[in-house]
């Protein structure tokens, strides 16, 4: 996953209203519920399918710490999904703050620069830019094209202040990210 992908599911994960499971048992048997195959959560863990078995029969207890981290995420991505599309409806609707430390790359009628500093910038994109990340989060889209949306969206509300300065600002690119959180 890339810096923006990120973003997003820790932002899905502040919205969760219920904890997930916390048993390996449970959390085996929650992805089970929604894989459908032993096969299929082995093949999502990267383990066999009798070890599944065996964490859902509670005969091994203690997976090795890169196998509970991968349960841990798999269970975090999928849980409650309804929760998600809500929240992500609400920002499509109202926007997203985002909160980033980054290098920024401009072009301009005058050329382009790369700037040398980090930038520490807070925004509140407006709806259309949390829609168009959303939508290019569900069909796949790189992290390079989710921070082309974000770029756009700093270049509209912060850098060209809605349309009232640097008009002849054409392009913005993140360069480097240090960090970046997503809040809606």
């Amino acid at each position: 996953m890339g810096e923006i992908e990120d973003a997003i599911e820790r932002a899905d994960r502040e919205g969760f209203t219920r904890e997930p499971p916390k048993t390996l048992q449970g959390r085996i048997n929650y992805l089970l519920k929604q894989l459908g195959t032993t096969k299929a959560v082995a093949a999502e863990l990267g383990i066999t399918a009798d070890s599944v078995n065996r964490y859902r029969r509670g005969a091994r207890k203690n997976p090795p710490k890169d196998i509970a981290s991968k349960i841990d995420d798999a269970v975090r991505s999928r849980w409650q999904p309804q929760v998600r599309k809500r929240r992500h409806k609400k920002a499509a609707a109202t926007g997203i703050t985002v909160e980033t430390r980054a290098r920024f790359g401009y072009e301009s009628s005058a050329g382009s620069t790369d700037d040398g500093r980090f930038r520490r910038l807070t925004v509140k994109l407006p709806a259309t830019y949390a829609q168009r990340l959303f939508d290019a989060r569900e069909t796949g889209a790189s992290d390079q094209e989710m921070r082309g949306i974000i770029a756009e969206g700093f270049k509209e509300v912060y850098f060209q202040d809605n349309g009232g300065r640097a008009m002849g600002l054409s392009d913005v690119a993140i360069n480097d990210i240090d960090y970046l959180d997503l809040e809606y």
